[in-house]
């Protein structure tokens, strides 16, 4: 009988191949289906139109760098089981199958405290009793469970597989050149050493480079600041409809999934309860229910959703000091007489808060450089280095967001 293979046309890549019988069975499961129907970039497509990709295609462009960098490694003599390989390509396949509807956008809305990894772990392990334990391996993988460290690096850490196809579908999809990276050239110069991913010194450039095209894409494209108003909208109404239907309001999602999380307040513990629910729902379930509240009543609720809806996304000002109070008691008084709202319901359309980015943090998952003697440096520590000490400290920005009148 011939071995199942399935050839999918990537736009970034090129051909992808899936040859195992188990990771075809996963990519045509319901629940990794669910993420042709979430943004991989929420709301950034208000911004660059092009950004209209998936997860779905993160997911598999990820599980393509995957293959390839088990296949350098191997052929650098690393000990990789067919097993491993295995247990590797599922877990970078499954690595965001926990994320909800708009992503990072409403992960603490819609189920207080409970990350998308968290939730990527419990659908893992509900597939892996469907599928009789096949993915065992994968979970210890993507869990850090597993002896060979350098297996879940490839997973989830500073030069992770993840990050480098994010970085690159990211830019190709917002043609933002800024976030072009050399992908093939890392995944070339990867190596274990001591059971750890390391770096040969003859990529020391194109790191980098792949840690500066973070920071830019950072700036430009996930914390552009469009992007953040519309973001901060969207919790705003789902935080609006929750207080509504507190209060005794009819307030209705437009599916019954998304209708739960919006009755009462949902934390980390009840997380297996909701499961099902929770991979029933995609952004179109958040979408078709902010365009029916466009009409709702509550002027508070309908006012956030036509400006979603139309485009009429609020002003923001994003600076590196706080927001002077003297210009937020300005904003609120202007949205307060154009409204004809009470003062007290502004903090739905005059409000603010803060975002920070870190380009390399040395003291968590460093990024270390393999030179030739066999010695080993973090990238931090190499002669001239680009990323030094200031460079790895965090960025912080203030924000103050506006109804536009």
């Amino acid at each position: 009988m011939a071995q199942a293979r399935k050839i999918i046309n990537d736009p970034v890549y090129g051909f992808i191949t899936v040859d195992h019988p188990l990771l075809l069975q996963i990519i045509s499961h319901s629940y990794y289906q669910r993420l042709r129907n979430i943004h991989q970039m929420a709301f950034a497509h208000l911004v660059y139109p092009g950004a209209v990709h998936s997860r779905l295609h993160h997911s598999l462009g990820a599980y393509h760098l995957m293959c390839t960098a088990l296949r350098e490694l191997k052929g650098k003599g690393a000990e990789i089981t067919e097993e491993e390989e295995l247990g590797a390509k599922l877990a970078i396949l499954l690595h965001d199958i926990g994320h909800g509807p708009f992503s990072h956008a409403l992960e603490q809305e819609l189920i207080k405290g409970a990350h998308h990894e968290r939730l990527s772990l419990l659908i893992m392990q509900k597939l892996n009793e469907e599928f009789g334990g096949q993915l065992q391996t994968g979970i210890d993988i993507f869990t850090d469970q597993y002896p060979k460290k350098f297996l879940h690096q490839l997973v989830s850490g500073q030069l992770d597989v993840d990050r480098m196809d994010y970085l690159n579908r990211d830019s190709f999809f917002t043609g933002v050149a800024e976030g072009v990276i050399g992908y093939d050239r890392i995944i070339k110069m990867l190596a274990v050493k001591d059971g750890n991913l390391v770096v040969e010194e003859k990529a020391v450039y194109s790191i980098e480079k792949f840690l500066l095209s973070r920071r830019l894409m950072y700036w430009q494209v996930y914390l552009h600041k469009t992007v953040v108003a519309a973001e901060k909208m969207l919790i705003m109404i789902i935080r609006r409809a929750k207080a509504l239907i507190a209060a005794g309001t009819a307030t209705t999602a437009a599916t019954p999934a998304f209708n739960r999380f919006l009755q009462g307040s949902h934390s980390n513990g009840a997380i297996e309860s909701l499961l099902e629910d929770f991979c029933q729902m995609d952004d179109h379930d958040i979408m078709a229910t902010v365009k029916n509240w466009c009409s709702h009543d509550d002027k508070i609720l309908s006012l956030l959703c036509k400006a979603i809806i139309q485009r009429k996304i609020m002003r923001i000002r994003l600076q590196s000091t706080p927001i002077e109070e003297s210009f937020q008691q300005d904003k609120i008084k202007e949205v307060t007489l154009a409204t004809g709202l009470d003062e007290k319901d502004m903090d739905y359309f005059a409000f603010g808060g803060d975002a920070t980015n870190r380009l390399y943090n040395a003291d968590n998952e460093s990024i270390n450089i393999l030179y030739k003697d066999g010695s080993l440096k973090d990238i931090s520590q190499v002669d001239d280095p680009l990323i030094d000490v200031k460079i790895s400290e965090p960025v912080k920005k203030y924000y103050f967001c506006y109804l536009r009148v």
